[in-house]
């Protein structure tokens, strides 16, 4: 093995939850990513849905035991002396397939090899081995800053993870009962009101982003950020495009994601002359989809492009019926999701 050293930290990442065309729900997930000489090691992994064991959502003590047991503080946890790297971000069973690796000390140095996508008790690296991936060799000192931060004071944070929820303000009560019915389906809490200068400081301190109806008025949101700016409150303002409960999650995904963006896949979304502009950093799947209201506002909705595109700049032809009046555009990758306006 080389005896070059590779960089390793840590930073706050997101599985961007959301509903899907065919009434599915993806769950949202806050969780710790590893980074590997600047770049999150999940990106090398093109088409993987998943998350590390850093998750927010789990309780204190099993966090604290992951991070001791990336330390070597434990037994691995598989035979080999191997980690689960990442796991499945919906039930984080070994059955639903992991990246898995060998982690060893080797003098003061820690040791990640032997890379593999492992769906029982033992991995098959002929068969399942990312060979293009590692070994990455880590000095001790910055591999125990690393983890061990997260077990002495507030440390690193999951992204949004100490303020995933939301306050949904509007007029249209049915809207606003579906999208907060949803957005707990995928691990999002929310509220709802009309009037937010009656909810107390600590309370407000709660949320992390604030979505308003296309009917609220300019003073109902004057009033909103007068209310959160005397809690000395910091959070993201969404302007909902329509009453569409998809598109609306995806805005609110978007607004929670306090991911650095220079560690984000999905970096750009536009669209002009019937064509999407998607930007990518590293190659992963997207998906596209667009949404339509009608002159009866009925909702309409149309999968556009749904494929692993490689690091760049991309233009994809959109269905011209995707396009025609009032409608909307949905990028999204595992990690990020970006919604652009097309017409009105």
């Amino acid at each position: 093995m080389s005896a070059e050293y590779a960089t390793f930290g840590l930073a706050p990442a997101i599985r961007a939850g959301g509903v899907l065309t065919n009434g599915d729900y993806q769950v949202h997930r806050d969780f710790v990513d590893f980074i590997v000489d600047g770049r999150p090691l999940l990106f090398q992994l093109s088409d993987l849905d998943a998350v590390s064991p850093l998750a927010s959502d789990i309780p204190p003590a099993i966090f604290s035991a992951q991070v001791r047991s990336l330390l070597l503080e434990a037994d691995a946890p598989l035979a080999g002396g191997r980690y689960v790297i990442y796991g499945c971000p919906e039930c984080e069973d070994l059955a639903c397939g992991a990246v898995t690796a060998v982690i060893e000390r080797r003098d003061d140095d820690y040791v990640w090899r032997d890379f593999a996508w492992q769906t029982d008790e033992r991995a098959d690296l002929e068969l399942n081995g990312y060979h293009g991936i590692g070994p990455f060799r880590f000095r001790g000192t910055e591999y125990r800053a690393a983890l061990g931060s997260l077990l002495t004071g507030p440390g690193l944070t999951a992204a949004g993870g100490e303020r995933r929820r939301v306050l949904l303000i509007g007029t249209r009560a049915a809207v606003l009962t579906k999208l907060a019915a949803a957005l707990r389906i995928i691990g999002i809490g929310a509220e709802t009101t009309q009037d937010a200068t009656d909810i107390p400081a600590d309370e407000l301190r709660t949320y992390g982003a604030v979505a308003f109806g296309r009917a609220v008025t300019d003073q109902e949101r004057a009033a909103v950020r007068e209310s959160f700016d005397r809690a000395g409150v910091e959070v993201a303002y969404v302007d909902g495009l329509a009453p569409i409960v998809p598109l609306l999650v995806a805005q609110i995904e978007h607004a929670l994601d306090r991911s650095p963006r220079e560690q984000r896949r999905l970096t750009r979304l536009a669209t002009a002359d019937g064509e999407a502009n998607i930007e990518v950093t590293s190659p992963c799947r997207v998906q596209l989809t667009a949404y339509r209201l009608d002159r009866l506002y009925r909702t309409h909705a149309y999968e556009l492009f749904d494929g692993v595109l490689e690091a760049g700049e991309h233009r994809l032809a959109l269905d011209a019926k995707a396009t025609k009046g009032e409608s909307f555009i949905v990028a999204r990758t595992s990690g990020s999701v970006l919604v652009e306006a097309m017409g009105g």
